[in-house]
């Protein structure tokens, strides 16, 4: 098939510049255009320096209707108002980074609904999709510990979660907790209970085990607070999370591992590990490694995703695969850190 001709607005940040660092050796991709308005004219490699030599392509602060997905790397809230001032035309493709389009309740663009792009629970779904609501990248780390035993059934009435992220996670703008004199050498815990991502994920839960979430009056966040108890920590390293997660099962070890490998036999990028993970397997990746104990009545679940890739800007790239019907890992068979 002829190339996919590709526009990214908000390609100077974070997961616009991982969106272009993939997508410059996408086999079957052609940019035509970057878009950023504070660095219109100026060529990416001027903001994203490691890819100078790579690509000559300079940031615009115009768009073309002549492409086949727009790619929206913005922040929470602006993708919205970007597609309100700027309808786009109906043949083009989204897949929207933000959290904007991911609740069931905020759905709808253009008479279409973006769908859930989290391809280890709706892959076929996304394959017929017009618009993708991008999953959050703690959201990914955490629905991939838990599907299996959502789509079994067993998930139990609470879920305990700590998990840890990079610097990165809270984007390119500097901002007090992202400071390196203040990360450095530092851990602290933010948004207890409560984080953003909550939602999404005890809406995923819900669809594979209905009736997870209690039936009450309260709002999503309230109903999802009642079953899932997660504590966000920010991390003194750039990028990647680790999710350390345990719950309540009767699953022997093995059954857990035999449970966990059949649902993901068919999902090129989530793995099992019988020996414990650290974040340097996945980093610079589009994996998630997930690794079981059982401790008593309890299973415990590590998942490590890199936020940047498989929790952002590599998922998007995966959806975009599926959405015009090419292998699903095409340009993201990375090579981890290491060391």
């Amino acid at each position: 098939m002829a190339n996919i001709k590709v526009g990214i607005v908000g390609s100077a940040g974070y997961t616009g510049g991982e969106l272009l660092r993939i997508l410059i050796y996408h086999p079957q991709v052609e940019i035509v255009f970057a878009h950023s308005a504070s660095s219109a004219g100026r060529k990416l490699s001027d903001v994203h320096t490691d890819l100078l030599g790579d690509t000559d392509l300079q940031f615009t602060d115009q768009v073309s209707n002549e492409i086949d997905v727009l790619f929206l790397c913005v922040g929470h809230g602006d993708a919205r108002k970007y597609l309100e001032a700027n309808p786009v035309v109906p043949h083009i493709k989204i897949v929207d980074l933000s959290q904007d389009y991911r609740l069931s309740a905020n759905t709808t663009y253009q008479g279409k609904s973006f769908v859930y792009g989290l391809p280890e629970l709706q892959r076929e779904m996304i394959r017929t999709a017009q618009y993708v609501a991008n999953p959050g990248c703690f959201a990914t780390g955490i629905q991939l510990a838990l599907l299996p035993l959502a789509a079994s059934g067993l998930l139990p009435e609470e879920i305990h979660i700590n998990a840890t992220t990079g610097s990165t996670g809270a984007g390119q703008k500097p901002t007090p907790t992202s400071h390196f004199s203040w990360r450095s050498n530092n851990l602290s815990v933010y948004k207890a209970f409560d984080h953003q991502h909550l939602q999404e994920i005890s809406e995923s839960l819900e669809r594979l085990q209905p009736g997870f979430l209690p039936a009450s009056d309260g709002s999503l966040l309230q109903r999802a607070q009642q079953r899932i108890n997660i504590i966000p920590q920010r991390g003194n390293f750039p990028r990647g999370i680790l999710a350390a997660i345990y719950v309540n099962s009767d699953l022997s070890e093995e059954a857990a591992y035999a449970l966990y490998t059949s649902y993901y036999a068919t999902h090129p990028f989530t793995h099992l590990s019988t020996e414990n993970v650290d974040l340097k397997q996945v980093v610079n990746t589009n994996k998630c490694i997930i690794h079981l104990e059982k401790h008593d009545g309890k299973l415990f679940i590590i998942s490590i995703v890199d936020n940047l890739l498989k929790g952002a800007s590599g998922q998007a790239v995966q959806n975009m695969n599926l959405l015009f019907g090419l292998d699903e890992t095409a340009g993201l068979r990375l090579k981890s850190v290491g060391f």
